[in-house]
């Protein structure tokens, strides 16, 4: 499975940080290293909407404190970690 995160400035300004240390935390500590890959990119295009995110190209918009349930929601449950 792909996330990418958009890393872009407006995406920054919105938290897109603190969005890709959770997801490394959270990805490690469900035991997923070799099934997800996280990346960053520049601008998505949609920067009113928020920090983007996207699953295997599936767009998502994501608030800081919402990256544990997006993560639960939208990777856990679609891949087999060793949790």
């Amino acid at each position: 499975m792909k996330v990418t995160v958009c890393i872009g400035s407006s995406c920054h300004l919105k938290g897109s940080r603190q969005i890709v240390e959770q997801l490394q935390s959270l990805i490690a500590g469900a035991g997923c290293k070799d099934q997800v890959e996280l990346n960053g990119a520049f601008c998505m295009g949609r920067c009113v909407t928020g920090v983007s995110v996207t699953v295997d190209g599936a767009y998502h918009s994501v608030k800081p404190e919402d990256t544990k349930s997006f993560f639960e929601e939208h990777v856990l449950s679609k891949v087999p970690c060793e949790t």
